[in-house]
């Protein structure tokens, strides 16, 4: 009797993790280190890719938002590091589009520019561009847009946070998405001026010992950068960015602009600063010359 001739199935692809989104270039993944070569997730690596995709909920309808008027849309990323944001929202939202929508990239290590760089133009996405310069020196540069339409800075540390409201704020940027870190330059004004005025009012048993010197500095510094975006006309939503449970850095300050009323918040941001001995700091949280 003859036996049937076997035939060998086909292998079937591997099956990726159910964290992975439709459509994601797994390639990108793997290059990022956030998938293994054989396409799995450790530990680490689950929790950067749950991170990114959270905040892309939160971006994604503000690259909506432009699209419907406009119909592109450009995105600067301060203080990229290895650029997982904007690989990310590339991967899911810009890839495939033919409307000049562009992603540029803020970074001052030029090495990981130049890695950024050589696997943007692998992977195809020709809509990226990464730049080695400070944020503060990204406001000036010819080689970024005289206007962007969205602005993101992700743990950009202390005062890179300002120039990027700044960088914002001077791009007539209709959005901002900023998750401050290392807020100390507010924290050390209330330390040098601290002996002058613990007299002054009760208020600054607040501050008076180093560690709540340090808090304090830092919860004010994210409360004086929302009145100066509500003073140029921003509408400022304040959340935490669950699911960064890792960070200590965890608010997340989402800015629209729609040309609100600003001298009520301009005012404010002036009283703060006066009841807690901060006028030095004016120019840090300058408010428009004419507030209406």
């Amino acid at each position: 009797m003859k036996q049937a001739k076997h035939t060998p199935k086909p292998t079937a692809a591997p099956e990726l993790p159910p964290e992975v989104r439709p459509g994601q270039s797994i390639e990108l993944l793997k290059e990022l280190h956030i998938l293994t070569r054989d396409g799995k997730l450790n530990q680490d690596s689950r929790r950067k890719l749950k991170q990114v995709y959270h905040l892309y909920n939160f971006i994604e309808p503000l690259l909506n938002n432009v699209l419907e008027s406009k119909g592109g849309v450009s995105l600067v990323d301060h203080g990229a590091g290895k650029s997982y944001l904007g690989f990310i929202l590339y991967d899911l939202f810009f890839k495939g589009r033919e409307d000049g929508s562009h992603i540029y990239g803020i970074e001052t290590r030029d090495e990981l520019v130049r890695k950024s760089t050589e696997l943007a133009a692998r992977l195809g996405f020709g809509g990226m561009s990464f730049l080695p310069l400070s944020v503060a020196e990204s406001t000036t540069s010819t080689r970024l847009p005289e206007t962007i339409d969205i602005v993101t800075a992700l743990h950009a540390c202390n005062t890179a946070t300002d120039d990027a409201i700044d960088f914002a704020l001077k791009k007539g940027a209709r959005h901002m998405v900023l998750v401050p870190c290392c807020q100390a330059e507010v924290a050390s004004v209330l330390r040098k001026n601290k002996g002058k005025d613990l007299g002054r009012s009760a208020l600054t048993e607040i501050w008076r010992h180093p560690i709540h010197t340090r808090e304090f500095g830092s919860q004010i510094t994210n409360v004086l950068r929302c009145l100066r975006l509500e003073a140029h006309g921003y509408q400022v939503t304040v959340t935490e960015l669950v699911g960064w449970e890792h960070s200590m850095k965890n608010e997340l300050i989402v800015a629209t602009y729609k040309n609100l009323p600003r001298r009520r918040p301009a005012e404010r941001l002036q009283e703060v600063m006066a009841e807690l001995g901060l006028d030095e700091m004016k120019q840090r949280f300058y408010t428009p010359i004419e507030a209406n």
